[in-house]
């Protein structure tokens, strides 16, 4: 079959992309509560990327670096495509970690404005349907959900996950299991959405299918069943785990400890997750936990140092953590008396650790 000829050097236009503000809510709440300029970290917003490998902008959560990097690699590719499709994946993917939405929702609208205007029909359905990577479509769903349409996000979703369903069964046999893993990571994502409209059976139900051959997933179902307060569901899928000779030990005690809170047996699951903090004292969703369960049973003291030794091991991965953050911020407004100082000095933390993108409010401390 001949391929149809196509164009795509309009996706390199440097007028598809908008300037990335230069601003930064970290450095807006520095200003704000730490008035001596010397005690402020520095927060590089120039965006510069060239004396940087493309690993080390992941893993330091250097999207604005990342964004600019892709936008100049697009505006300077060669005549691949699919290179530049990919870098317009990393450009809308850094945009939205900046917490860009409405930058991510424009820019995104003119890349498939592009796309979509391909001539003739024939070569346009054979850019959308191969040469545009799976992950750009996902993208591109999302954009309803940050335009606050979730209804919309999910109609998509579910869109595409039949589509996936589909190519699983038509597919050539090599390319099978890559549509099977696609349909798998979608329904991933349509368990998030329901999970965030509360529709907790739903979601566990979705996700029931992909239990039998991970202890992981089961284990994550089973949590689903706790917050809606089906503790026999989810005891029943413990149980599952516990039997399963692959999970591993340590996600067996930490679905005994999770069941345990959800009981009300503060003590028992505080012992459990003592045991697994000390086996790996930089697991910071064990400590997590831990400070949770210390909390509710009235221990503010040693919650909050639960919290503060888990950031002071591993102060770049605890300051990208919002829960942990807003947990900590909320133990030092217990402790009323030293609550602003000890909230300023874990703003400074995350400045110098937690690169960009960081959600502000669990801080929180009013940027007004």
């Amino acid at each position: 079959m001949d391929l149809p000829q196509f164009d795509l050097s309009g996706i390199k236009a440097s007028t598809l992309f908008l300037p990335i503000p230069n601003a930064d809510p970290l450095n807006t709440l520095l200003t704000k509560y730490v008035p001596q300029p010397e005690k402020r970290p520095h927060r590089d917003l120039s965006g510069a990327w060239h004396k940087t490998d493309f690993h080390t902008l992941v893993m330091t959560n250097s999207w604005r670096a990342l964004a600019t990097m892709a936008r100049d690699r697009i505006v300077m590719s060669t005549q691949d495509p699919s290179l530049a499709l990919g870098l317009w994946h990393v450009r809308l993917a850094s945009l939205a970690r900046l917490r860009l939405f409405n930058q991510t929702i424009a820019e995104c609208g003119n890349l498939f404005a592009v796309l979509h205007a391909i001539e003739p029909v024939a070569a346009r359905e054979y850019v959308l349907e191969y040469v545009v990577p799976f992950e750009l479509h996902v993208m591109h769903a999302r954009l309803k959900y940050w335009a606050a349409n979730p209804l919309g996000y999910m109609d998509d979703l579910n869109a595409l996950l039949r589509s996936c369903k589909i190519k699983s069964k038509t597919a050539p046999p090599d390319d099978i299991e890559m549509w099977k893993e696609r349909a798998a990571r979608l329904c991933l994502m349509i368990a998030t959405q329901l999970l965030e409209l509360k529709n907790f059976t739903s979601a566990a139900r979705l996700l029931e299918p992909l239990c039998s051959s991970s202890a992981v997933m089961r284990s994550a179902v089973a949590r689903i069943y706790l917050q809606a307060g089906l503790l026999e569901a989810a005891a029943a899928h413990f149980a599952l785990v516990d039997a399963d000779e692959a999970a591993g030990e340590s996600t067996k005690s930490l679905n005994h400890a999770m069941l345990s809170i959800a009981k009300g047996d503060w003590f028992e699951a505080q012992r459990i997750l003592a045991s697994l903090l000390e086996a790996n004292p930089e697991d910071a969703a064990v400590a997590n936990n831990l400070a949770v369960s210390l909390l509710s049973s009235g221990k503010v003291l040693e919650a909050t140092e639960i919290l503060e030794s888990s950031l002071q091991l591993n102060p770049s991965l605890v300051t990208a953590a919002e829960p942990l953050l807003f947990n900590l911020a909320t133990l030092y407004e217990l402790r009323s008396t030293t609550a602003m100082d000890k909230k300023r000095d874990l703003l400074i933390e995350a400045a110098k650790h937690c690169g960009d993108g960081l959600r502000t409010t669990c801080l929180k401390l009013p940027s007004q």
